[in-house]
């Protein structure tokens, strides 16, 4: 099992110049203590459930690329970035750009994205549904072939190439590990099962397990072998008192049984049993956000009493 840090709120990192500053501690303390990777959002906006829209939020490409020269054995991605908001090609060349710059250290996350306030409030084009997984299929294919080909031409639906160069090519060979974002069932996990190095989903130990069987149909039709996925399974850690945890949320308006499709929370022990379950299913990356307000105490302690049990 392995274990990440996803860093989505940095309203609690201080003024704008002090904001490198907190994220350098966090980064640091995590690469000390062994957490294999470090994301950070692809947004414009504060997303809903994390922060008001107006409230702090860097572009995450450019945050991981700084962090890169500040660290040297951490893995950095963006959890996970939206396609459409840069074109496939342009993409895999900064990919490419990171894990050269980083000496392998890239773990590329993409979707299909889904915020549509804020891709309006940019002004960037934002198709239906379908369509935006329809081109996320498309855009995997052009990264895997800009990062792999000495000169890479595409001809699909959405996006065509013609004798792309892309050099230096990425230091990770075959490529760097391409995580997928989304349980789609239809058509993400379909992505997954053809193109994609991991899977990363969402929710409780049954939820979870259902999108697995899924991921595993797709794979038998399209002869992908299952196992050589990663699968990965993001959420949050609220450490403490269980039943103050469930009582705080109650007063919030969120019951018992909805806070295990987003949350790891109690005690070390209770956790580590919530833990298991997702191992037990077949989960083997586990990424995870802390309280803001206490991010370098809590991913400590998890590091500690939680993660070195695995």
């Amino acid at each position: 099992m392995k274990f990440g840090i996803q860093h989505p709120n940095y309203s609690f990192d201080g003024e704008a110049p002090a904001i490198i500053d907190s994220l350098k501690n966090i980064v640091d303390k995590a690469e000390y203590l062994g957490y294999d990777s470090f994301w950070v959002m692809d947004h414009f906006h504060q997303i809903p459930n994390v922060g008001k829209p107006q409230e702090p939020m860097l572009e995450g490409w450019a945050t991981i690329s700084v962090l890169a020269g500040m660290t040297s054995k951490i893995k950095l991605g963006t959890m996970v970035t939206g396609n459409t908001y840069r074109h496939p090609s342009v993409l895999a060349k900064m990919g490419a750009t990171l894990d050269v710059l980083s000496k392998g250290r890239l773990f590329m996350g993409i979707g299909a994205a889904w915020n549509d306030q804020e891709a309006s409030a940019y002004g960037i084009p934002f198709p239906p549904t379908k369509e935006r997984l329809q081109r996320l299929d498309e855009a995997v294919q052009v990264i895997l072939r800009m990062w792999t080909e000495d000169n890479a031409s595409f001809d699909g639906k959405f996006y065509q190439l013609r004798d792309a160069y892309c050099n230096p090519k990425p230091v990770q060979k075959p490529h760097p590990p391409i995580m997928i974002g989304g349980g789609g069932e239809k058509r993400t996990l379909k992505t997954v099962a053809k193109y994609g190095d991991a899977s990363n989903l969402f929710g409780s130990p049954a939820t979870v397990k259902r999108k697995l069987d899924i991921l595993r149909g797709h794979c038998e039709k399209v002869g992908r072998d299952y196992d050589s996925i990663v699968k990965s399974k993001l959420g949050r850690i609220v450490m403490g008192d269980r039943e103050t945890i469930e009582k705080n949320f109650k007063q919030m308006g969120v019951p018992a049984e909805r806070m295990k499709e987003f949350l790891t929370y109690g005690t070390p022990e209770q956790m580590h049993q919530q833990l298991e379950e997702f191992r037990e299913i077949g989960i083997e990356y586990l990424i995870f956000s802390f309280d803001p307000r206490n991010e370098l105490e809590d991913l400590t302690r998890f590091a500690n009493d939680v993660m070195s049990s695995f």
